[in-house]
């Protein structure tokens, strides 16, 4: 099994609702890809932080293998996620992947 672990930080010019609505967006989006990536076993995306954190969103998800990672990269529902929900509105990211 695969930890893939990202923390995002949402950009600045968002305001409390934007970000709030944008959160909420990711969230649905990455846990829905359960079932629809090969592969892909667990998605948590947690957007509830406290004020002491330095990113608003983080996701934990457990792949088979790095190879169902590698392939989650690029899969077409991902990337459509990603692409629509994720990218648009974030300035940092920051990724740990690892065997488990």
């Amino acid at each position: 099994m695969v930890k893939h672990i990202i923390l995002w930080q949402l950009k600045d010019e968002l305001s409390d609702e934007q970000k709030k609505a944008v959160k909420v967006g990711i969230k649905e989006g990455l846990e829905a890809l359960v079932g629809k990536v090969p592969g892909l076993k667990d998605v948590k995306v947690q957007i509830e932080c406290l004020a002491s954190s330095n990113a608003d969103v983080l996701l934990d998800s457990t792949l088979e293998s790095e190879e169902a990672l590698k392939g989650y990269a690029v899969h077409p529902e991902h990337v459509a996620v990603a692409d629509s929900k994720v990218r648009p509105y974030t300035k940092s990211r920051v990724c740990m992947d690892f065997v488990v």
